[in-house]
């Protein structure tokens, strides 16, 4: 009889996050469900377990240590072990020119994009290294800013670089756990955050105008594929994005 598989998502009440907790618990996984508000969260396992899915909510702030070893805490009494880790959770600063920002969104957004994503996979890499059968697969949800900057972006564009090299260094450092990492960077998925895109955006030759989105379907549909491979196969980079979406060729 096939182990259930455990997965953890964090930022997993809305948005990219639901979208692939969700398509995780279809496709018969366990699914941690991380996230700073815990109604939405318990809206995502309601609709996972009317999937026929199991979710285990436990509210988490990824930037705060004790909250990260908390969570690993939970799925580690509950399961007992990790297979899967998506490094979802985001935020993204108001959009002001780089001499503008205050400092604490800065510091903010370091600290949820970056940091908390170096603490779960820390968090990740103790539990898959101990345990039987050793290892698992993480995956880091990049975004189309880890290769090009949007106009008055800087935290969140410079953040999402720092995960490309997050996800490099845990490629390397995992390979003696038996513990494999990709990064999806996606580009105007529909949700709630990318909202105003349809309505206009600062685009790099000073203009505003809207942008092509795409269903968050398809970005599920293209996680699956990643997390589906043999721990002996790895997608290293994918980029999912709306076809017409000013990517090629800006900044």
């Amino acid at each position: 009889m096939e182990t259930r598989r455990i997965a953890l998502v964090t930022g997993a009440g809305s948005g990219i996050g639901k979208a692939i907790a969700l398509a995780l618990m279809g496709e018969g996984y366990a699914v941690a469900l991380a996230g700073r508000r815990p109604e939405p969260l318990e809206q995502v396992a309601q609709a996972g377990r009317e999937l026929g899915g199991e979710a285990l909510v436990v509210p988490t702030d990824v930037s705060d240590r004790q909250a990260v070893d908390a969570l690993f805490d939970a799925i580690r009494r509950q399961y007992g072990r990790l297979d899967l880790l998506f490094n979802n959770a985001g935020v993204f600063a108001h959009s002001v020119s780089l001499e503008e920002l205050e400092f604490e969104e800065w510091q903010r957004a370091v600290d949820i994009n970056l940091t908390g994503a170096f603490l779960c996979t820390q968090g990740a890499f103790r539990l898959m290294r101990d345990q039987n059968p050793r290892g698992g697969r993480i995956i880091n949800n990049g975004s189309i800013s880890a290769h090009a900057p949007r106009p008055n972006a800087v935290s969140y564009t410079a953040t999402k670089h720092a995960i490309t090299g997050l996800t490099k260094q845990t490629s390397l450092d995992g390979r003696k756990y038996d513990i494999a990492c990709g990064q999806i960077d996606i580009g105007n998925a529909a949700s709630d955050m990318t909202s105003i895109m349809s309505r206009g955006v600062p685009q790099a030759d000073g203009s505003t105008r809207p942008e092509p989105r795409m269903d968050v379907q398809h970005v599920a549909k293209a996680f699956l594929y990643m997390a589906s491979l043999p721990l002996e196969a790895n997608v290293q980079f994918m980029t999912v994005m709306a076809t017409k979406m000013p990517f090629i060729g800006r900044g």
